[in-house]
């Protein structure tokens, strides 16, 4: 007799579109996965990623013990074995070298993982280590770094109201591919569509013809690396032809003056040559964003993994300043999250804003952003001695070895370590040179909220997902696991009592509420709170507390009918939190209560910027061919390529080069070519397609799977080429320190066709 089947609504996990899934299952398997239309943000649509759950779930390479390294091998071992090998390893060190001496790597799936985004920053401050380093520092510092110092916060970041928008001017981004990205906006492509539907107009600026491009009004090749230059013609377009008006915000803006000033020596005439686009088209582009009734820039990775991504990136906003569509209805605007926005509670319209460099890093010097380095120093930080010299190293849900700048480089500093721990669902190319792995549970057998996400949301919701099947026997929740590792640094042993210290991490929230003014619960007794909370521990204790005081929450009973988990439990398709309202002054965390138009820390780059102008750079003097990378549907990162249903099909890790291009070069579609960079090469499939603009190949990212030791058989088959060889981890954007991935000068060499027999 067939196993009665259940339905369990669940969002999915794998990136920031937050779809609502309907997992059909039986016999505790999972039978079918499809859309849920009823979910309040994604209504039915869903990627093909989904799929890949069920997949991973089945995945016989996924870890389901711990693996402690033994006479040079990885073997499996008990849970205890585990924690008393990290104990008698990393206390020596920290003892011996100090706080700095660990460092820990995060990667991008702890944005997509509640108990992460809790208990990690809980480990973290255990630690008190300086060299802390996450995947932001290879994607979207520049961004946080340009918002906090407008804004004053770095979570303070403005995103199209795609919904109600007419006119959209996408700038290095690919929303169709990424489904969003720094904007949580699930179906992009029917989004972008009712737009022009609607009478709009969607323009897309990139080096490449995207998915997105192809479904926009018009497109504009850029040349990789000019985007500065490009947006700063726009701005002058806007004061030259007297376009330039903020609106309501001019009262709230300070700096406009020296924004004027700055991008007078940056006319479309002037930059057009070096980035590609006509003079003319410059212009239009600026006028039409400035007369269209409701529009927004949206610029993303291509803005930010380039040398000047912090201008680029603050540029963005400054057009949608001077262009009157920030913080209105259609324009750029800010979510009102339900859970952990700090720029919704407390005191509203100032604060202390958002501090950069109170700390760098110890051999270049590059600054703290955000609590934490640049990735790009993690290799010099491990090799170079001294006091303070990296010595053990701990990932948690990352693949650095793959994704950051000189991936060889970094590969040698690992070698050299007293110890690592990698927290991890695979033997990757990075967790194989560990020497305990901690397996992670399976995103369905945990529960789900999206803190990170929703504070980008194209529409204010909240949706949680509980378990769907139960954590496998041999396997530990990550709340354990993060709290068992907060035992060990804090000095506690490897047999810490977790339940206290969660019980001391609720406490210490509690207080922080009920001691801040503004907040929901000012003056309450702890006491009281802690009790209301309860029976809940752990990840859900801690939701519960952020939705009870968050914007939209009950106060604890001091807004009857606000959010609350037990509200969000008994809704399992999400809760419609409203579109978008204005939301300045309050918003701001400024110490002025102003939006700081033109901040010191990055406008001083503008010399810089100008400098690589005048020496004509992008003009002749610079190089042949560049490399940039690019979004693909499937893959948001490099562990998605050990599901089939997201690998099959034709090799998508292909160098895309424009058909003049690969006539020029002897290359030919189908063949192989060699890439040389100052930092490396690599040899690549090539693919010809018009869709590239002349003079740039690109390269996907979060490939390269054909190392030794790694225990992942079907992305092995698929193992495509790692383009982070030939990246070069000392360039960097100077006011953020993220690193420079796109605009890579390369040379191309054909790979004769009796080498590659």
């Amino acid at each position: 007799m067939a196993a009665a089947s259940e339905t369990h609504f669940r969002t999915c996990p794998f990136c920031e579109a937050t779809c609502g899934l309907r997992v059909e299952v039986a016999g505790g398997e999972v039978v079918s996965i499809r859309g849920d239309e009823d979910d309040v943000l994604s209504q039915g649509f869903i990627c093909p990623k989904a799929f890949g759950l069920k997949e991973l779930r089945a995945d016989s390479d996924r870890l389901r013990a711990p693996l402690v390294r033994r006479d040079g091998e990885l073997r499996e071992a008990t849970w205890e074995e585990a924690f008393a090998e990290i104990d008698s390893r990393v206390g020596p060190i920290l003892e011996r070298d100090g706080r700095d001496a660990v460092a820990v790597y995060a990667g991008n799936p702890t944005a997509h993982n509640l108990a992460a985004m809790i208990y990690l920053r809980v480990f973290l401050r255990a630690l008190g280590s300086r060299n802390i380093y996450t995947a932001s520092s290879v994607d979207q510092m520049p961004k946080h770094f340009s918002a906090g110092h407008m804004f004053g916060h770095w979570t303070s970041i403005p995103i199209p109201d795609i919904d109600r928008t007419d006119h959209l001017l996408i700038w290095g981004a690919n929303p169709l591919v990424s489904n969003g990205s720094l904007l949580t906006a699930p179906d992009m492509r029917g989004r972008i569509r009712r737009i022009r539907e609607r009478g709009g107009k969607v323009v897309v600026i990139d080096p490449r013809r995207t998915r997105t491009a192809e479904h926009a009004s018009e497109h504009h090749f850029i040349r990789p690396g000019t985007d500065a230059l490009a947006l700063f013609a726009l701005v002058a377009t806007l004061f030259e032809e007297g376009l330039a008006d903020p609106g309501p915000m001019a009262d709230l803006c300070a700096g406009i003056d020296d924004v004027e000033r700055l991008a007078a020596e940056f006319a479309p005439e002037r930059v057009a040559d070096a980035c590609g686009i006509p003079a003319p088209g410059l212009r239009r582009m600026a006028r039409e964003l400035a007369t269209a009734e409701r529009a927004a820039v949206y610029g993303r990775i291509g803005t930010t993994v380039q040398e000047f991504g912090t201008l680029a990136s603050w540029l963005v906003d400054v057009l949608n300043v001077l262009s009157g569509g920030l913080d209105r209805p259609g324009g750029a605007v800010f979510t009102k999250a339900a859970a952990g926005q700090s720029n919704s509670t407390g005191v509203m319209g100032r604060g202390r804003g958002a501090a950069a460099g109170r700390w760098a890093s110890r051999v270049r010097g590059l600054p703290e952003v955000l609590g934490e380095l640049p990735v790009s120093a993690l290799a010099e930080e491990i090799e170079t001695p001294g006091e303070g010299q990296v010595r053990a190293l701990v990932t948690i849900a990352g693949n650095p070895l793959v994704s950051t700048p000189n991936a060889g480089r970094l590969e040698r500093a690992v070698a050299g370590l007293d110890f690592m721990v990698s927290f991890d669902i695979y033997v990757n190319e990075t967790s194989r040179h560990a020497d305990v792995i901690l397996p992670a549970p399976d995103p369905l057998a945990r529960s789900h909220y999206d803190l990170a996400l929703y504070q980008f949301a194209a529409r204010n919701v909240a949706n949680y997902s509980p378990p769907v099947f139960e954590l496998e026997e041999t396997l530990l929740s990550e709340e354990e696991v993060l709290l068992r590792l907060t035992g060990i640094v804090t000095g506690q042993g490897p047999d810490a009592d977790t339940d206290a210290i969660d019980d001391a991490v609720a406490g210490a929230l509690i207080a922080r509420e009920v001691g801040a003014a503004g907040s929901a619960i000012e003056g309450r007794d702890p006491a009281e709170i802690a009790a209301e909370l309860e029976p809940r521990r752990g990840p859900e204790r801690v939701l519960d507390l952020m939705l009870r005081v968050g914007a939209h929450g009950d106060g604890f009973g001091a807004r009857p009918g606000g959010l609350t988990l037990e509200r969000l439990e008994a809704s399992p398709h999400g809760i419609d939190l409203g579109a978008h309202e204005p939301r300045l002054p309050d918003v701001l965390r400024t110490p002025s209560g102003k939006i700081e138009l033109a901040p010191e820390p990055i406008t001083r780059d503008v010399d810089r910027l100008r400098a690589r102008l005048d020496a004509g750079a992008w003009n002749g003097a610079g190089p042949e061919m560049v490399l940039v990378g690019r979004r693909q549907l499937r893959s948001n990162n490099s562990w998605m390529h050990n599901l089939n249903a997201l690998v099959k099909g034709k090799d998508r890790c292909t160098a895309l080069v424009n058909p003049l291009d690969a006539e020029r070069l002897g290359l030919a579609d189908g063949g192989r070519v060699r890439l040389r960079s100052a930092a490396g090469a690599f040899e690549a499939p090539v693919e010809v397609s018009d869709e590239m603009m002349p003079g740039v190949v690109s390269v996907p990212h979060g490939w390269g799977h054909d190392a030794d030791g790694v225990k992942l058989r079907v992305a092995a088959a698929h193992a495509g080429v790692n383009s982070n060889l030939a990246t070069d981890e000392t360039a960097v954007d100077a006011p953020s320190g993220n690193a420079v991935l796109n605009g890579i000068p390369v040379e191309l060499e054909p790979v004769p066709a009796e080498v590659v027999a």
